[in-house]
């Protein structure tokens, strides 16, 4: 035997003796795997499930989900199989069709616990029967109320990044994919949709079968249920939404084919078949969440003017990044969005030309430096790779991993040339379809297809340092700069009402109102309130920064009762964070907390957990 051989056999011998041990000690926590197959926020091992069939009951009198889970598996000689829960209560387990011991790992207060289930080197299929807690954290349940319609109430899901394990025991990690199908009973005046095949009409009887034919992660399963209606967009595309949204919906996304025509034909062609949209009631925690097949959507998008849709093209990008070639952990999560958010913009820009996306990137230039700044530029956080072990990979789901990473691609257009990056696009997401990239991976990519030595690119210093770079883009908008003139002429003169202001779209809006300083005097605000009636606004974008912008200049003590129902109505995070961080700020935090006390049943448990740490003392 040569040396080589040697060193190799040791290995296996060594990593066969480190499983034997997980398995005899289970009194003591698993550390997860930290293969970059498997993450470190996943108790999965070795052995993994490539295909789930979900039997699921939904009952709103109990708001849990009652269900069996029946996964296809690669045992990979392993002798136990590990799942991630947080929360189901495990009620039965069968390996092959017999019932089976299971046992669970300590709990761990981020990652819940492994549920471990022994299996042979021959076993096919594990069968979990489980029932999910009331409070499960994926899960957001709503009274009539709460929704549109005040008729019937409403259920859905959220998963990313670590919540799937909290209505579904799961591998619960990006890096694993498999296929799935699901037969869902639902009351029979509700209709069920999922990250699937969908129907288009409710059914007798309240029983749906679902289809997802394509491999995906857990955080990419998803299901709602309500009073929905559908209508065609597209030949492949469509909105379902309660019915008094349906109307407005259609009219806001009727663009959405145009949208895939334009992605498709930019890089390569969309692999899921349909693209439908779901609008979700007001308390959902973000603008949209990418779920294959259905994106689910906030009502706040819906602006009655399209001038939100760029939320529509984000979603839609993540068909190809994040959907198809997905961070194979959360310390990579720059990965989806990075790539994402650059697509949205190069969407954008064919439909609606170069000065709309020109707008867009000097706002998400703001945001980007106003973020580095909040958490530092020297902080570890403000890199593209993260080190999120121990923590919660929510905590690095900030504008950071969007525009930092977006902002790195645009470098490398402006350097490398259009062309030539489109072509490498097109590459990186036909040689990597349905599998999982990490950050080391992906610059070794870059490297070998990118002349990247030859023009002295420094791609580490944008993915492992903190901070903003030295060759980061600095956009320009020339109607921006038309509204910067009216913002100086506005205040120098005291008069409000300039001609051409009406017709400003949100992000002119956004513009203008993030240009007033906090030292402007509150009768100044009000000025700018009689002649625009901004505090009325139907535009969530508008009333966000207005809102915030109110409470920092004192003029909020006029308009509160608007601020208090809009933090009440509205559950997206973005939207909630500025505002009640504003009244914090201004000393107002038992303000803000009274308001936090009636608004918080609506809030998913996302966005609560951020306004607790907000706000807490």
């Amino acid at each position: 035997m040569n040396l080589k051989d040697f060193y190799a056999k040791l290995s296996v011998f060594v990593m066969v003796v480190f499983f034997m041990l997980c398995c005899q000690h289970q009194d003591k926590p698993i550390p997860p795997k930290t293969d970059p197959v498997f993450d470190i926020h996943s108790f999965a091992r070795e052995a993994i499930i490539h295909h789930a069939e979900l039997d699921l009951e939904v009952d709103f009198i109990t708001r849990r989900i009652i269900g069996v889970v029946t996964y296809q598996i690669e045992p990979r000689g392993q002798e136990n199989i590990f799942f991630d829960t947080q929360g189901p209560d495990v009620t039965q387990v069968k390996v092959d069709g017999k019932q089976s011991q299971f046992t669970f790992g300590l709990e761990d207060k981020i990652l819940g616990k492994a549920l471990i289930v022994p299996i042979k080197s021959t076993s096919k299929s594990v069968e979990i029967s489980y029932t999910t807690q009331a409070d499960a954290a994926a899960l957001q349940w709503l009274t009539p109320q709460q929704t549109a319609g005040k008729k019937h109430p409403f259920l859905f899901s959220q998963g990313q990044a670590i919540l799937t394990r909290t209505w579904i025991p799961i591998q619960d990690s990006p890096g694993i994919r498999f296929r799935y199908k699901a037969r869902v009973k639902v009351p029979k005046e509700l209709m069920a949709v999922m990250s699937a095949t969908n129907v288009e009409s409710k059914s007798i009887d309240g029983i749906y079968h679902f289809e997802m034919p394509q491999p995906v992660p857990a955080y990419l399963i998803a299901i709602a249920v309500g009073d929905l209606q559908f209508e065609q967009l597209g030949p492949r595309s469509g909105v379902y939404a309660e019915p008094s949204m349906l109307a407005k919906a259609v009219y806001e996304f009727s663009d959405t084919e145009k949208m895939i025509n334009t992605a498709e034909s930019l890089y390569g062609p969309y692999a899921w078949d349909r693209y439908d949209l779901l609008v979700l009631p007001p308390s959902f925690p973000f603008g949209g969440m990418e779920n294959p097949r259905l994106t689910f959507v906030t009502p706040t998008v819906i602006a009655g003017d399209r001038s939100l849709v760029s939320l529509i093209a984000h979603e839609l990008a993540h068909s190809w990044s994040g959907n198809y070639v997905t961070n194979a952990d959360w310390n990579d999560f720059w990965i989806n969005e990075g790539f994402t958010t650059y697509f949205e913009r190069r969407i954008m820009e064919s439909l609606y030309g170069k000065e709309y996306t020109d707008m867009l990137a000097v706002l998400a230039k703001k945001d980007w430096v106003a973020a580095n700044r909040d958490i530092g530029s020297t902080n570890k956080d403000t890199h593209l790779h993260l080190d999120l072990k121990g923590r919660n990979p929510d905590d690095g789901m900030n504008s950071i991993a969007y525009e930092k990473g977006a902002f790195m691609l645009q470098m490398l257009e402006d350097t490398v040339g259009r062309d030539t990056f489109d072509l490498f696009l097109n590459k990186y997401f036909s040689q990597h379809a349905f599998q999982s990239m990490n950050s080391a991976k992906l610059l070794d990519y870059m490297n070998h297809h990118l002349p990247i030595d030859s023009l002295r690119i420094d791609l580490k210093e944008w993915i492992y340092n903190p901070g903003i770079p030295a060759n980061a883009e600095n956009p320009v908008s020339n109607r921006f700069e038309q509204v910067d003139t009216a913002y100086q002429k506005m205040f120098k003169s005291g008069k409000w009402a300039i001609d051409g202001v009406k017709k400003w779209s949100s992000h002119e809006w956004v513009r203008f109102i993030s240009q007033i300083q906090d030292t402007a005097k509150p009768e100044q605000l009000k000025a700018i309130d009689k002649a625009y009636h901004l505090t009325v606004s139907g535009n969530s974008e508008i009333l966000n920064i207005w809102f915030e912008k109110a409470i920092r200049t004192g003029y909020s003590k006029e308009i509160m009762a608007e601020i208090e129902a809009f933090l009440i109505q509205i559950g997206r995070r973005k939207y909630l964070v500025p505002i009640y961080r504003a009244l914090r700020g201004k000393g107002q935090i038992e303000t803000a907390r009274r308001i936090y006390l009636q608004a918080k049943p609506n809030y998913h448990s996302i966005a609560v957990n951020t306004i607790d740490q907000l706000l807490k003392e």
